[in-house]
């Protein structure tokens, strides 16, 4: 597998999701999903090289959103990255924290959410859509159901959207 090539699909994949993010109402799992079908078109990567990018990307993007500060600093950022942001190329930089902040954001609202409305396998609700705690993936019902395992990791607790 060539590394450079994953690598490339990293940048062009933030640069989607940033610009996906900038543009339009998505959620992050939403913009995630824009910004792998983007980068797919883009490349010739193999679906497994795209998710494996995909959850990189994913991956990096929560961990700096929960690591940030509520007020954006270079100081925070730096200790983040563990070295001087000023050595990031611009634009990576830009992209990566505004991604990063609204992500935090998200992150916030939903563990805000989670702490009151936590809902798991098993439980019977009403109509709604729910979020997997696990993965992100959103299940919805259109009457009073019984909550299963997620369908796509098996996850067993949901947040109420």
């Amino acid at each position: 597998m060539n590394k450079n090539k994953l690598v490339t699909a990293y940048t062009d994949f933030m640069k989607h999701l940033h610009e996906t993010m900038e543009d339009t109402l998505h959620s992050f799992a939403e913009a995630l999903e824009i910004s792998k079908e983007k980068t797919r078109k883009d490349s010739d990567l193999t679906s497994d090289e795209l998710d494996r990018v995909s959850e990189f990307v994913k991956r990096d993007i929560e961990h700096a959103a929960q690591g940030l500060s509520a007020e954006e600093d270079k100081d925070s950022l730096s200790e983040w990255f563990k070295f001087d942001v000023e050595l990031i190329e611009n634009f990576a930089l830009d992209a990566f924290l505004s991604v990063a902040d609204k992500t935090r954001l998200e992150l916030a609202k939903l563990e805000q959410l989670a702490k009151a409305h936590t809902y798991h396998t098993g439980d019977i609700t009403v109509p709604g859509t729910f979020i997997c705690d696990d993965c992100g993936k959103e299940i919805a019902f259109k009457t009073p159901s019984e909550i299963p395992e997620c369908p796509k990791c098996h996850g067993k607790t949901f947040i109420r959207i």
